[in-house]
């Protein structure tokens, strides 16, 4: 798991990228990652800039700018290792379809906030068939 479960430590993980990309230091590939999912994201990059104890909560109508990148980079990995298998297929058609990449993977994420919503709502795994067939409707 490259990411752990506190969230000081994943917030810190973004900032510190963002900051040696903006220095134009030498980057690890994840580092690279999730530069490039900053970089995508102007509106996000106070937040990565700030503080970091910040709370987005969804009550107080907030987007929680982490957890949106986080699921960006958790589409980009499974694009990229066609995992689960039919993935890399669904989002090069749907990113033809729509002409924009970016774009493609904001709906996607839609798609995979769902399926992993029910799934920890069931306390199961998430139902790859289901997410999938969700995908290939967009």
């Amino acid at each position: 798991m490259i990411f752990g479960q506190d969230r000081g430590e994943l917030r810190q993980m973004y900032a510190s990228a963002w900051q040696k990309h903006c220095d134009k230091g030498v980057l690890s590939p994840l580092d690279a990652q999730i530069a490039q999912v900053i970089e995508d994201h102007p509106e996000y990059h106070e937040a990565v800039t700030g503080d970091l104890e910040q709370d987005f909560s969804v009550e107080g109508g907030k987007t929680n700018p982490f957890l949106h990148m986080g699921l960006h980079l958790g589409i980009r990995e499974q694009v990229a290792t066609n995992r689960p298998a039919g993935i890399a297929s669904a989002f090069r058609s749907l990113a033809a379809k729509i002409g924009d990449s970016h774009a493609a993977e904001h709906r996607m994420i839609d798609c995979l906030a769902e399926t992993l919503w029910e799934a920890q709502c069931e306390n199961q795994a998430p139902d790859e068939v289901i997410y999938l067939e969700r995908l290939r409707q967009l």
